[in-house]
């Protein structure tokens, strides 16, 4: 950049650099995508195709992204969890959000021309996806963050399935199935599914009460976990590695130990 008497204007940037070996998760969340949703007519209480687009954007951004170890989304969020030696950027936050945001939402528009042909985006209401990052301290509070959104997730959708079956199916209005719907258990939500609606809510697609999970295969080893100790040629192949390694596409629970136990390399 050339010298001039302008430049001290830089001096009002700041920048803040997220603290070294710890954990980063960046989860990005569609802007309005309520009335996006209403806009282009999703399905109630789930889209199969809304759901394939956030899918295969955040499988994208993976591909795009090999510092990313695994993902986890429902409904318009995904979570996405770096390596704890990641030094992408120098780890500022500004542009590590921003990079997210935008080309999750470049992502987003990109499949949705494809999956939802049917339906073309206009310029009056595109898809967009802010982002956030946080720096978490120990693997267990990482465990419970991914539990976290799980239980969320199936919270939302046992609450939107009932809703929707309610106002669809039993001729309610929205707002005479808000009401109904005050006060109720998971137990009483189950309950109106199967007596009124003949639906058992364990059969349910896995997609809809768990979320889908996209994790890394196995590339790093024991002694590669902490890459200070690595060369720079060890670490350029460890990047190669990570930009070939195969991305898995699961539906399960991640709340039990057993998961996490089974993918250590997970949260190298």
């Amino acid at each position: 950049m050339a010298k001039s008497r302008f430049e001290y204007v830089r001096n009002f940037e700041r920048e803040n650099l997220l603290l070294p070996e710890t954990h980063i998760i960046i989860r990005v969340d569609g802007r309005g995508f309520h009335k996006f949703s209403e806009k282009y007519e999703f399905d109630k209480p789930n889209d199969d195709r809304a759901l394939k687009v956030m899918n295969l954007s955040a499988c994208q951004l993976m591909n795009q992204i090999p510092d990313i170890m695994m993902a986890y989304g429902d409904s318009d969020e995904y979570s996405f969890l770096l390596r704890k030696q990641c030094d992408m950027f120098e780890r500022r936050e500004f542009k590590l959000i921003t990079t997210f945001g935008s080309t999750f939402s470049a992502n987003y528009q990109y499949f949705w021309s494809s999956v939802c042909s049917d339906k073309p985006l206009t310029v009056e209401r595109l898809p967009t996806f802010d982002a956030r990052a946080v720096v978490y301290p120990s693997d267990d509070t990482i465990k419970d963050y991914f539990r976290w959104r799980q239980v969320d997730c199936h919270i939302n959708n046992l609450y939107n399935t009932t809703f929707w079956n309610l106002v669809i199916k039993g001729g309610m209005t929205p707002h005479d199935a808000e009401n109904k719907l005050i006060g109720t258990v998971s137990a009483d939500k189950n309950e109106i599914l199967f007596k009124q609606f003949g639906i058992n809510y364990n059969d349910e697609p896995e997609i809809y009460k768990k979320g889908t999970l996209y994790i890394r295969d196995s590339v790093i080893t024991p002694t590669e976990a902490n890459t200070r100790d690595l060369t720079k040629r060890q670490l350029e192949r460890l990047q190669k590695r990570l930009k070939k390694s195969e991305i898995k596409e699961l539906h399960c629970d991640i709340i039990k130990d057993e998961f996490w136990d089974d993918r250590p390399w997970l949260l190298c």
